[in-house]
């Protein structure tokens, strides 16, 4: 289950949002969903599925829940779970970072991923080994 990037809620609502807006930030985010080296969180997938199904997104039930499974049956995802949640907790308080973006920084550890992909979180920062690398920086 060792993947070397995990990937933040962002890039998968990016991928398949239709919205005009995030056109330049869909084609970066489906040049990243075509490697083969990401992996998930649970977190992450539940956000998406919260994210896509309302505007601008609009994706639907039935579309967000397949590409959810889709996700879940060829990437690796990492559980949410007592340990998970507690080292988060411990890397929300290091780095003064929410608890939500600390658990998608612990599990991007439990997948061996040293960098998440995301924009929620400072470019280049280090979280305990997790490097934050924004794909977005430039659009």
């Amino acid at each position: 289950m060792v993947v070397s990037h995990c990937l933040d809620t962002n890039l998968l609502v990016y991928a398949f949002s239709k919205a005009p807006r995030d056109a330049a930030k869909k084609r970066i985010a489906r040049d990243w969903l075509s490697r083969e080296d990401w992996g998930v969180t649970v977190q992450v997938l539940q956000e998406f599925y919260v994210n896509a199904v309302r505007a601008p997104h609009d994706l639907g039930h039935d579309d967000t829940l397949a590409l959810i499974e889709e996700i879940a049956s060829s990437r690796p995802v990492a559980a949410i779970d007592i340990p998970l949640m507690r080292h988060a907790l411990q890397l929300k308080s290091r780095y003064r970072i929410s608890y939500w973006d600390a658990a998608v920084v612990a599990g991007a550890r439990r997948l061996g991923a040293s960098v998440l992909v995301s924009e929620d979180l400072a470019h280049g920062q280090d979280y305990g080994g997790v490097r934050v690398l924004n794909p977005f920086a430039s659009v």
